[in-house]
């Protein structure tokens, strides 16, 4: 973690099933137990509360001038492509007391690769 002013966004597109969300917090819940002093929050982009622009704000307030937003999609599509960085250009101008970090998605970090192929091949538990 860069320093003690920085939180992590989970970004993720949203659906009218509150069930689909589940996946997304239990990553951020994982994040808690594993780093208890890393603010972690989620945001979704459409039919989910709360967006982006809102969780972003409330971390401003609470002092956080770094925010690492990870896009929590496993394709990269037009939501990735052009969407995300339009609302993170935005909030740059909004904000540019915050330096926002967009990493890539998370389906194209290598590591999310070998995991799912270990998944799909059985061999992981």
């Amino acid at each position: 973690m860069n320093n003690s002013n920085t939180g992590v966004i989970l970004f993720a597109h949203g659906s009218r099933d509150p069930l689909w969300r589940l996946p997304i917090d239990a990553v951020a819940l994982q994040m808690h137990q594993q780093w208890p002093q890393l603010p972690v929050r989620c945001a979704f982009l459409e039919l989910t509360t709360p967006a982006l622009p809102e969780v972003v704000e409330q971390m401003v307030m609470q002092g956080m001038d770094h925010l690492r937003i990870v896009p929590m999609f496993l394709g990269v599509g037009r939501h990735a492509r052009e969407d995300l960085p339009q609302l993170v250009a935005d909030l740059r101008q909004a904000y540019p007391q915050v330096q926002f970090e967009l990493t890539a998605s998370i389906g194209e970090h290598p590591a999310m690769t070998r995991l799912m192929a270990e998944i799909a091949a059985g061999t992981q538990t």
